[in-house]
């Protein structure tokens, strides 16, 4: 008997594509709740999510057969990793099949937002030709902090490489980090000399609100501030004061602490006033959480997992 593989999450094909050749049965169920998951759960091997669902140890107590489960992305946090490992189940992500599209997309959204590419091309679409309101910003020259140094922060510090400026790194999880790109130092220096800072961290309770008010009082000069990691490391309204008291110039934001879990879509109830005032301001650049949603990522990340899912089978003589 083919030992089955729950898609709960649509993600390339291809990962399916190569499962299939290696014996395994694919099944899809994209609209399962928790609570349905959690009573078909103990008939597959492995598990195939992005974020739609939460892990947890409930759900995961019933997976008597399960294995694997295959993250398409980077984050865990939908994971209850440390359950599933204790009770034999492997965790994989894909964290290297994004991680060039973060980079792109981290600089586009910084040179958008230096060089005012929005407002002047809203501006000439409505036959407004102001040339010195929108005179730019240079990167050259800047001194670029970047906060975690894993796929995407190396990624972001190479694409930085032609732009004549420091890029300064530094991350509490690693030692020995600095390369070519980016220069390892501390928080400290960071505060000092930073003119940019961007983030590349994974969410967690500990760094939860990473980017608080003390962070940003702690900067010596006013700064540029990027989030493409996850949401909830920065406190929004810690942000605007800042920016109201212009600490923080301007900011680019691919990611919003008021996202659904998911990331599908933003609680649209109430509103608050800091993502009102970012959104009313010509001082931000947003998306909508696709810094990693590439075409080309999309294809990589699957081959990736499988890859991982290949690798480890191999090397167990699992399943």
């Amino acid at each position: 008997m083919a030992h089955k593989v729950l898609f709960i999450d649509t993600v390339h094909p291809v990962l399916e594509e190569k499962l299939t050749q290696d014996g395994y049965e694919c099944i899809h169920d994209y609209h399962c709740t928790a609570s349905e998951l959690e009573e078909i759960i103990d008939d597959y091997t492995g598990l195939v999510i992005r974020s739609r669902l939460v892990l947890t140890e409930q759900i995961l107590s019933k997976a008597i057969k399960l294995k694997f489960i295959a993250r398409s992305g980077s984050g865990l946090e939908n994971i209850d990793v440390n359950f599933a490992e204790s009770n034999g189940i492997k965790c994989i992500n894909s964290p290297e099949g994004n991680a060039n599209a973060v980079g792109e997309h981290t600089l586009g959204m910084l040179l958008s937002l230096f060089n005012k590419l929005l407002k002047g091309d809203s501006e000439v679409r409505s036959l407004q030709w102001k040339r010195e309101e929108n005179r730019g910003l240079e990167i050259s020259g800047k001194t670029i902090g970047i906060i975690g140094y894993g796929n995407t922060g190396k990624a972001f510090a190479r694409t930085l490489g032609g732009f004549d400026c420091k890029v300064l790194v530094y991350d509490k999880f690693l030692a020995n980090y600095g390369d070519a790109f980016a220069k390892e130092t501390s928080m400290r220096d960071l505060y000092d000399a930073c003119d940019i800072i961007s983030l590349h961290v994974p969410y967690n309770t500990k760094n939860h609100y990473l980017a608080c008010k003390n962070f940003f009082d702690s900067f010596k000069k006013p700064i540029f501030f990027i989030n493409t990691s996850r949401g909830k490391v920065l406190e929004t309204a810690a942000l605007v004061e800042a920016m109201k008291s212009e600490s923080v110039l301007g900011a680019c934001l691919d990611v919003l602490e008021y996202e659904k879990h998911s990331f599908e879509g933003l609680h649209r109830d109430d509103i608050p006033s800091a993502l009102k005032f970012l959104i009313q301001s010509d001082r931000t650049i947003l998306s909508p959480h696709v810094a990693g949603w590439t075409h080309e990522s999309y294809y990589k990340l699957s081959v990736i997992l499988y890859q991982k899912i290949h690798e480890w089978r191999e090397i167990t003589k699992d399943l």
